[in-house]
C-alpha cells in the first residue's frame, strides 16, 4: 500500500456516543477522518442500521487545532434530575452534565407570526399551542437563577415569536427583577419594526439585546427561507434601534447551503457599516429535523469549518481563519479575574467543536482589524492560566502581578486602555463597556440527531428552562425532548384559536 493510500485510510479521533436519526436510541459511536478527508461520525443501530455524517468540524486539521482550546467544566451542584437511564433521557440537569449554565433560554409561546419552513418549533407546525402562562414562566426564571454555585447572568425569551405576547415587557421587567443582568428577545423582529412604542416599551424596563433573525440582504434569501419578503421590515427594525439609541442588536443568521451562504460576507460588511447599533453577527448552521433523505441533507449541510472559510474568501482575507478561537478559550479570563476578585462568574466551557469567534475591534483611522491582529491572544490565555494557579497555590500577590503582566500581549495601546478595567474590576458594566466597541462575528453549530455527539451535550452552556422544573441542554431539548415537554403543558392549536381568536399580525 502506497503512502497516498495509507494517508487516504479513514482515521478514528476518538470514540463517544450519537443517536439513530431514526428512533433516536443513544449508540456507541466514533468521529473519525473518512477516505475523502473529512470529519465524520458515524454509528450502527440494530433496527436501523449504519449512519454516518459530516461533524460540525469537517476539516481534520480544523477539528485537531479546536481540541487545544479543550477545558473541563464544572455542573451544577444542585442538580434536578438523577442518573437513571443515562444520558441524554436524564436531562435535567443531571449530575453528570459538566457545565454549569451561562445562557439561559425561555421559550415564552411557540406561536408565531411567520411560517418558516426551517423552524423547529412553531405552533402551526406542531398542531399544539404552548405558551406558559406569567405565573409559570416567573417560577420557571426562579428556578434558572437558583443554580449553584453561581447562577447564569443572561436571559433569551425565545419562541415562537416572543414579540406575539403582549405582556412580553412584564416578561422583561420580571426577568431583571429576578436578578438577570442580560436579557435578550430572539426574534423576527416584524412587530419591533411596525410597532415603535411596543418596542420602547420592551426597552424601557431592561431589554438589553435584540436578537434579530436576519438571513440575508435580499427579499428573495427571506422568501426561500421564511416564505416572505422581509427585507424592508429588517432595515426598519434596525432604524427603529438607532432612533432609540439602542446599541446590542445581534443579526442571527441561520446558514443554508444553496440559499444564503454567498451572503456571509455581505452580512459582516453590514454589521461593520452599521455598528453603532449591531454588535454581533452570530451564525447558526442549519440544524436538520424530521426525516430527510441522504442527498437533500447533503445539500443543506454546512458546518462551521465551512463558516470560517466562507467568511475568509468573502472578506478578502480581512478575517482569516488564524482571527478566530473556539468558544472554550475565553475560560482562563474568567478563571483569572474569579480568583483574584473572590467571585464566581460563568465559565464557557462548552465544547471546543461546538462554535468559533472573532472579535474586530475598529482602529482610530477608521479601520476594523481583528483582536488577533492587535494581541497575542493565546500567550494573553496562557498568561491568565498561569493567574489562576498563582491563586489557587495561595500566592496572590505574585497571580496580581501576573495579570499586570499579562497586558503586554496586547499590543495595541487603545484596545490595552478598554480592556484592563474589565480584567482589573471584573464588573458586567465594564465587560458591557469592552463589548460595545467591538463587533463579534460567531458560529454556533447546534446538533441534530444526524450529527449528535453526547461529548458536546455534556459541556453544554445553553439551557432551557421548563415548566416542569427541568434545566436541558440546547441540542438534547430540541433533537429529543421538546414535543414530550411542551405536549404536557400545551392545549390544542385549533381550540386555543378558538378561545382567544389571536389576531397574528
Amino acid at each position: 500500500m502506497s503512502t497516498a493510500e495509507i494517508d487516504r485510510q479513514p482515521k478514528l479521533l476518538r470514540k463517544t456516543k450519537s443517536l439513530c436519526p431514526e428512533c433516536l436510541k443513544a449508540l456507541d459511536a466514533e468521529v473519525f477522518v473518512d477516505s475523502d478527508g473529512l470529519v465524520k461520525i458515524r454509528r450502527i443501530c440494530e433496527k436501523h442500521g449504519y449512519f454516518d455524517e459530516t461533524y460540525t468540524f469537517s476539516d481534520p486539521d480544523l477539528y485537531a487545532w479546536a481540541d487545544g482550546y479543550h477545558y473541563e467544566g464544572e455542573g451544577v451542584q444542585n442538580p434536578r434530575t438523577q442518573v437513571l437511564n443515562g444520558c441524554p433521557l436524564d436531562c435535567g440537569l443531571c449530575p453528570n452534565h459538566k457545565s454549569h449554565t451561562v445562557l439561559a433560554i425561555i421559550d415564552v409561546t411557540n406561536r408565531c407570526n411567520l411560517h418558516c419552513s426551517i423552524c423547529f418549533a412553531n405552533a402551526a407546525v406542531t398542531g399544539y399551542v404552548y405558551e406558559p402562562s406569567t405565573e409559570q414562566i416567573h417560577t420557571i426564571m426562579v428556578n434558572l437563577r437558583s443554580n449553584k454555585p453561581i447562577p447564569p447572568p443572561a436571559l433569551q425569551l425565545s419562541g415562537g415569536e416572543p414579540t406575539v405576547r403582549d405582556d412580553l415587557p412584564e416578561l422583561i421587567r420580571m426577568a431583571s427583577d429576578v436578578g438577570f443582568r442580560h436579557i435578550e428577545v430572539n426574534t423576527n423582529g416584524i412587530r419591533f419594526a411596525n410597532d415603535t412604542d411596543f418596542f420602547k416599551s420592551c426597552v424601557d424596563v431592561g431589554m438589553d439585546t435584540v436578537y434579530l433573525q436576519f438571513d440575508g440582504l435580499t427579499d428573495e434569501i427571506y422568501e426561500k427561507s421564511r416564505g416572505i419578503a422581509l427585507m424592508d421590515l429588517k432595515l426598519k427594525m434596525i432604524e427603529n434601534a438607532r432612533r432609540h439609541r439602542f446599541q446590542s442588536v445581534v443579526l442571527v443568521v441561520t446558514l443554508v447551503r444553496g440559499v444564503n451562504d454567498k451572503e456571509v460576507g455581505r452580512i459582516i460588511q453590514f454589521a461593520l457599516d452599521n455598528s453603532d447599533v449591531i454588535r454581533c453577527v452570530n451564525v447558526q448552521p442549519v440544524s436538520i429535523t424530521g426525516r430527510i433523505d441522504t442527498n437533500s441533507r447533503k445539500a443543506m449541510r454546512i458546518n462551521t469549518s465551512d463558516f470560517m472559510k466562507l467568511v475568509e474568501e468573502q472578506m478578502a482575507g480581512l478575517i482569516t481563519t488564524q482571527d478566530f478561537r473556539p468558544v472554550p478559550s475565553v475560560v482562563p479570563v474568567s478563571q483569572a479575574v474569579a480568583g483574584l476578585k473572590g467571585k464566581r462568574y460563568v465559565e464557557f466551557t462548552t465544547s471546543p467543536w461546538c462554535g468559533v469567534a472573532s472579535f474586530l475591534f475598529k482602529t482610530g483611522d477608521g479601520k476594523w482589524v481583528p483582536i488577533t491582529r492587535l494581541a497575542n491572544v493565546d500567550r494573553f490565555f496562557e498568561a491568565l492560566e498561569a493567574v489562576s494557579k498563582d491563586v489557587k497555590n495561595g500566592h496572590k500577590i505574585r497571580a496580581s502581578f501576573r495579570l499586570l503582566t499579562a497586558t503586554r500581549h496586547v499590543k495595541a495601546r487603545v484596545l490595552k486602555d478598554i480592556f484592563w478595567p474589565v480584567l482589573k474590576e471584573g464588573s458586567y458594566e465594564r465587560l458591557g463597556g469592552f463589548m460595545r466597541r467591538i463587533v463579534m462575528i460567531g458560529c454556533m453549530h447546534f446538533m441534530d440527531p444526524y450529527n449528535f455527539d453526547l461529548q458536546r451535550v455534556e459541556r453544554c452552556v445553553i439551557h432551557y428552562g421548563l415548566p416542569d422544573g427541568t434545566i436541558r441542554p440546547f441540542c438534547t431539548f430540541n433533537t429529543i425532548h421538546r414535543a414530550n415537554v411542551e405536549k404536557r403543558f400545551s392545549i390544542p392549536y385549533t381550540e386555543w384559536q378558538q378561545i382567544k381568536k389571536p389576531k397574528e399580525t
